[in-house]
């Protein structure tokens, strides 16, 4: 399969007629080019939902009894959907962000670490790693989270980010929202700015969101 261009389109960024015309001329060109502009954002961003939603694959009782596990290993798999993928987060920021980006991602273990760094150099950005305890050498904050099978503690190391940084938290699934709301609480220790989580998908029906306070949760598919 063929994913979209590696770069945005051309009609995300602001566009201006060189031709000469009065001010208000020019206003009324701006203005008109605005809602097609986002509409075709829009559908290029659902086109490629639609495609990265063909690699993905689920497996019942998996890691235990009761879990239903989304694999999205596939995407990495295929050169053409990694790129979608990458593409797809790419747009879904500017969506929901507009101008204000992010300093950092911050990626959660381990799967965030698929994406998360193609996505922060994709723009221009830095990264930083959420690790389990024990992971990571030198001075660390630690945060205890719970998952749908267990209870497990993160790390940044104290360095990660620096105070007052925009920080955009990553990962691929959420499901109880016990991970990100952890990689929130590491952020805050460290005194960077949570500007908004961002997940590949989301099991709704945990409700994983309400744990996540004010900050834009910005979901690329919705898995039943």
């Amino acid at each position: 399969m063929s994913g979209p261009s590696s770069n945005l389109p051309s009609d995300l960024s602001s566009s201006v007629q060189t031709r000469s015309a009065p001010a208000h001329d020019n206003n009324e060109v701006i203005s008109k080019k605005q809602p097609a502009s986002s509409a075709a954002a829009a559908a290029e961003l659902a086109s490629a939902k639609v495609k990265l939603r063909g690699h993905l694959r689920q497996f019942s009782d998996f890691p235990v009894p009761g879990i239903e596990f989304i694999d999205i290993m596939p995407l990495f798999a295929s050169p053409d959907a990694h790129t979608t993928l990458v593409a797809a987060l790419e747009m879904q920021i500017a969506q929901t962000f507009k101008n204000d980006m992010p300093d950092v991602i911050v990626g959660l273990d381990a799967r965030g670490f698929l994406f998360g760094p193609g996505l922060a150099l994709r723009l221009g950005i830095g990264f930083a790693a959420v690790r389990k305890q024990g992971k990571l050498p030198g001075p660390c904050v630690t945060a205890e989270y719970i998952k749908e099978y267990g209870k497990d503690m993160f790390q940044m190391q104290q360095d990660a980010i620096k105070e007052g940084q925009k920080v955009l938290i990553v990962d691929d699934i959420i499901a109880t929202g016990g991970s990100a709301k952890a990689a929130a609480d590491l952020v805050a220790q460290l005194k960077g700015q949570v500007m908004g989580f961002m997940f590949i998908l989301e099991i709704s029906d945990l409700n994983g969101r309400d744990k996540l306070g004010s900050a834009p949760t910005t979901i690329l598919l919705e898995f039943p």
